[in-house]
């Protein structure tokens, strides 16, 4: 069974969080404020330290962060994404943020051998919650079809639209 990482338990995130685990996916989880994943633990998440600790025990991880700032504190910065990442391992940002910010993630998480899929959603709480959200990707086609399963717990549409970066991924 494929295992994932999610980070980023706010307003988006911790629905869709616990839209998986209720599915009854394997889910590790890792918030900025550790308190967040406490509802996750309690449904059935482990609760990771960091998310290069999500991303080195996880097949898939997903990033649902508040703004590009956040999105790169959490790949670039110390215990981030990219000291987790590789082997073959999935990152999907569904946060939404820039051109740049998702080019540089991106880059930087393919460079350490792992898969990335830019996939940000169309919807506010309550698809999050309904599990109706649109999500939009774009990247590592292997790693949208591998999580096809959990696209589907997280929303009622789904698009592959391109390879990420104009040809890279």
């Amino acid at each position: 069974m494929t295992t994932y990482g999610f980070l980023g338990l706010g307003i988006m995130g911790g629905p869709m969080a616990a839209n998986l685990v209720r599915a009854g996916f394997d889910v590790t989880v890792w918030n900025r404020n550790p308190a967040k994943c406490a509802p996750l633990v309690a449904l059935g998440a482990r609760q990771a330290s960091s998310p290069a600790e999500v991303c080195a025990a996880c097949d898939i991880t997903i990033a649902m962060l508040a703004d590009p700032a956040a999105a790169k504190e959490v790949c670039f910065g110390p215990n981030g994404v990219l000291e987790g990442i590789g082997g073959g391992r999935g990152y999907i940002d569904m946060s939404t943020v820039d051109d740049e910010t998702s080019t540089a993630i991106g880059a930087a998480v393919t460079a350490r051998g792992g898969r990335f899929l830019e996939a940000p959603v169309s919807g506010t709480k309550k698809p999050a919650e309904d599990g109706t959200l649109i999500i939009l990707a774009a990247g590592d086609r292997s790693l949208f079809d591998e999580a096809g399963p959990a696209f589907a717990v997280l929303g009622k549409t789904c698009l592959h639209l391109a390879r990420w970066a104009k040809g890279r991924g």
